[in-house]
């Protein structure tokens, strides 16, 4: 802390104190300059008297800049050691519900975003678009399981300590994912992005033969994947309706655990590409 504001004081009240020997000025200007620097524009004007603007909006601009840098680095000091008093095995836990919070939010997110950008119309630019939104949110998702598997199994090997600290909380959020209709629900998700992925590829690729009608061994092949698909929305919207229905319940009687659950976001069914 500080490094910068003492270097600048360092430096400054040595130029002052060579501005002093130059100019024949009382040298104890400096030592007031190192204590309080605040008051040099007080002493730039003195010696200087008309010529003193430049150099006043020069210490004006460096103290400001180091002010902010000050700000910056006080406030990076002080994430960094937010936790510092806390147990280790707590510190680990705190890291580990931010990073589930920050990928549940981010899956979050990106399912609002895929929902209004996948009505795909017939046009191949549109289709290598929603492709790859698949695959930004299936990352999405992935990075979310791996937030939870990390937070579940760090609670389940610290049971004792969390049961020693009374922390039932941290319990809720692992009894929360390891529940049967929220397992469904992720893996109905995952099969709903495979189906459509899968239907969109083989339109991307056989675009001019499915739009032209020009080989029904091809109509017949997307009929039989639009046909998986449309099972895997109907799937994953009644999985997703369980799900909320659940989550509602458990949030009620778990109030302090509703950042680490689905946002109520995802809550309205996927439509059908038609």
């Amino acid at each position: 802390m500080y490094y910068i504001y003492f270097s600048f004081i360092f430096i400054l009240s040595g130029l002052m104190f060579l501005e002093c020997k130059r100019r024949r000025l009382p040298k104890w200007w400096a030592v007031i300059v190192f204590a309080a620097p605040v008051t040099t524009p007080y002493f730039i004007v003195k010696s200087r008297k008309g010529q003193y603007l430049p150099l006043l909006t020069i210490f004006l601009l460096c103290f400001s800049l180091v002010t902010a840098g000050e700000i910056f680095i006080h406030s990076k000091m002080k994430v960094k050691y937010k936790y510092a008093k806390l147990p280790p095995v707590t510190q680990q836990l705190i890291r580990y519900s931010e990073t589930l919070k920050q990928t549940t939010r981010r899956l979050d997110k990106d399912l609002v975003e895929f929902e209004h950008q996948s009505s795909v119309h017939s046009n191949i630019d549109r289709l290598e678009q929603t492709i790859l939104l698949i695959s930004e949110l299936r990352h999405a998702l992935y990075d979310n399981q791996a937030g939870i598997k990390q937070l579940v199994g760090f609670v389940e090997n610290h049971r004792d300590f969390f049961t020693k600290k009374n922390l039932q909380w941290v319990y809720e959020i692992k009894r929360f994912y390891n529940n049967r209709i929220v397992v469904a629900h992720f893996k109905s998700l995952e099969n709903y992005l495979d189906n459509f992925e899968t239907l969109l590829r083989f339109c991307y690729q056989n675009f001019d033969a499915i739009t032209k009608v020009e080989s029904t061994i091809h109509l017949k092949n997307y009929d039989e994947y639009y046909l998986r698909y449309r099972r895997a929305v109907k799937s994953h919207n009644r999985f997703n309706v369980k799900r909320i229905q659940f989550q509602n319940d458990f949030i009620k009687r778990y109030p302090e655990i509703k950042a680490y659950l689905p946002a109520k976001r995802q809550t309205e069914a996927l439509r059908l590409w038609e």
